[in-house]
């Protein structure tokens, strides 16, 4: 769970480095369109993970300046919508147990932190966990799902970071996120 915190740190220093980057990324697909324009399948941990990037998000992972990490972070270019994957460790633990104390810690360190749901679900058969948080800072306003599942006996945690002052409207844009994610 240490682990799973000091990533969480890092991609809070991957999203800010991403609000700074106002470079525009130039990829394109055969018809000439823009990238970030058409949503996109992303596959991680040796095919094992597979989801669906939403339109404007694209991959910021290069930003750590560490090729060998297991945290992959998908962003748009101000940074306020991001997809974090935290490839962790092995861990006995149940998902239950780490997402209590997931939203235990977060509770710790922000006090207004309102828990929309802490529950289990299930992606494409696999069992999993979802966490959603509303957090309100600085007359700002953010809608968090964190996805804990376990991929071969390690944790993979994805926390899917939306604007939320429409929180209907990022809840369900987080969920069509989850709803793509397929484990094997």
């Amino acid at each position: 769970m240490r682990n799973l915190v000091k990533y969480a740190g890092m991609g809070l220093l991957v999203l800010g480095l991403a609000a700074c980057d106002q470079k525009k990324d130039e990829a394109a697909n055969d018809n000439g369109v823009s990238a970030s324009q058409s949503s996109q399948n992303v596959t991680l941990m040796d095919g094992k993970l597979s989801f669906s990037l939403p339109p404007g998000m694209s991959d910021k992972s290069g930003k750590l300046g560490n090729q060998t990490t297991n945290m992959h972070v998908y962003a748009d270019e101000t940074g306020a919508r991001a997809i974090i994957v935290i490839a962790g460790d092995e861990t006995t633990d149940g998902l239950d147990v780490l997402s209590q104390r997931m939203e235990q810690q977060q509770r710790n360190r922000d006090p207004q932190l309102q828990v929309v749901s802490n529950k289990s679900v299930t992606l494409k058969d696999q069992p999993a966990q979802q966490l959603d948080t509303v957090i309100s800072a600085n007359n700002q306003t953010s809608w968090s799902s964190v996805i804990l599942a376990k991929v071969d006996g390690k944790l993979m945690t994805m926390q899917i970071t939306l604007p939320g002052d429409n929180q209907q409207q990022a809840q369900s844009d987080a969920d069509n996120i989850v709803k793509s994610v397929t484990l094997k």
